[in-house]
């Protein structure tokens, strides 16, 4: 999945994308890169970012989606609002990554269920504001029992809301209202997320806790120099099985996942004889 953020706040590109051409011009890159899915967002979801108006956020996303979908890309539409992923469908939009799985405005389920497409619920708890506040998992099990119990809890309120559970991906929202530790804990355990029985979806490109471990003493790796950590976490999920990874560099995470590919098919081979 590769990430088209048109935003002039994201923390990972800082607005080089944030024209409706430039956006339109990056996707069909990603595209070239071996993008499967063109993730298209309106709004910065970094720690401490100030939500976009509605109009904004349409205005944002809806002419990006509908040219790249127009042109034959699988369009998802990175929204917590309900009206937001409404007018992405109908420009063409075929997946609603939603990172709050619901929480932020619950009516984004019927959209999902009215349109019949396929629905990403992220762990989330509260808004980019105040979620490092809510980074606490104190209960049995830690971060991973509570971000599969939470996601299950989120795939039931999609059932409800008349989801087909079938299209639905979830997603530990790596970053999200967890620290650096959290955020490790979930990757080493991201097995224990597919028993609730749906693709996992896993964001970790450019984040901060890939800055911290790759820091110094003059502070975190900036976030530009961060992709070769990231292709060995692509590599790192690719062997798991997970579904897919959402990323800005396409080309270098689609190829840890051939090697990957070629490396299990080598495998298969050897345990036939």
């Amino acid at each position: 999945m590769g990430i088209v953020n048109v935003t002039p706040d994201s923390f990972s590109d800082g607005g080089r994308f944030a024209t409706t051409d430039k956006a339109i011009e990056h996707g069909q890159a990603l595209i070239e890169q071996g993008a499967d899915i063109l993730d298209i967002g309106g709004e910065s979801t970094r720690p401490g970012a100030t939500r976009p108006l509605v109009s904004e956020e349409l205005d944002r996303v809806v002419p990006v989606i509908a040219a790249l979908a127009s042109g034959g890309a699988a369009v998802s539409v990175d929204t917590m609002r309900a009206e937001v992923a409404h007018a992405a469908v109908r420009a063409g939009a075929m997946l609603i990554n939603d990172v709050s799985g619901g929480l932020a405005d619950p009516d984004i389920l019927g959209v999902a269920a009215d349109h019949d497409v396929i629905y990403s619920a992220m762990h989330w708890r509260a808004h980019s504001t105040e979620m490092q506040a809510h980074a606490s998992y104190d209960e049995p099990g830690g971060v991973v029992r509570a971000v599969y119990d939470e996601l299950s809890a989120r795939l039931d309120d999609a059932l409800a809301a008349g989801v087909d559970l079938e299209r639905t991906v979830i997603d530990p929202g790596l970053g999200f209202a967890k620290s650096s530790d959290h955020n490790w804990e979930l990757l080493q355990n991201l097995s224990a997320l597919t028993a609730l029985g749906r693709p996992v979806l896993v964001g970790s490109s450019r984040k901060s806790f890939l800055g911290a471990l790759l820091g110094g003493p003059d502070g975190p790796r900036p976030v530009g120099e961060r992709e070769n950590a990231n292709v060995a976490l692509t590599t790192i999920v690719a062997l798991q099985g997970m579904w897919g990874v959402r990323v800005h560099d396409v080309r270098a995470s689609h190829d840890a996942i051939r090697v990957v590919e070629r490396f299990a098919q080598g495998q298969r081979v050897e345990g036939q004889r």
